[in-house]
């Protein structure tokens, strides 16, 4: 299993909030555009991607909450223990550093 730093999750994490963003933006568009003569499975889709909005909009909301909380808790920890927070920064650096020149 393949693990990953704090800083590849973040980066995912906002790529996912933004593609939530496009999605949401681009269907909400469809539905405004969409909404005129549309025949009976026409308004069942339109009813389907707006419960799709609904729940990504709900998604969105769920992961920014879970990423300030998280920052809050890492920001919490580092202010309550300042000297094992650099000494891990440095260690961290050093190994990566490390394994940066190795050939």
């Amino acid at each position: 299993m393949e693990t990953r730093s704090a800083s590849d999750i973040e980066t995912s994490t906002e790529q996912l909030l933004e593609d939530l963003k496009t999605v949401v933006r681009d269907g909400e568009e469809l539905l405004k555009t969409g909404a005129r003569e549309l025949s009976a499975q026409g308004t069942q889709a339109r009813e389907r991607l707006a419960a799709a909005l609904e729940a990504a909009k709900e998604t969105k909301r769920k992961l920014e909450e879970r990423a300030v909380a998280g920052a809050q808790a890492a920001d919490r920890a580092v202010r309550a223990n300042p000297y094992q927070a650099v000494g891990i920064a440095f260690g961290v650096g050093l190994l990566l550093g490390f394994l940066a020149t190795r050939k």
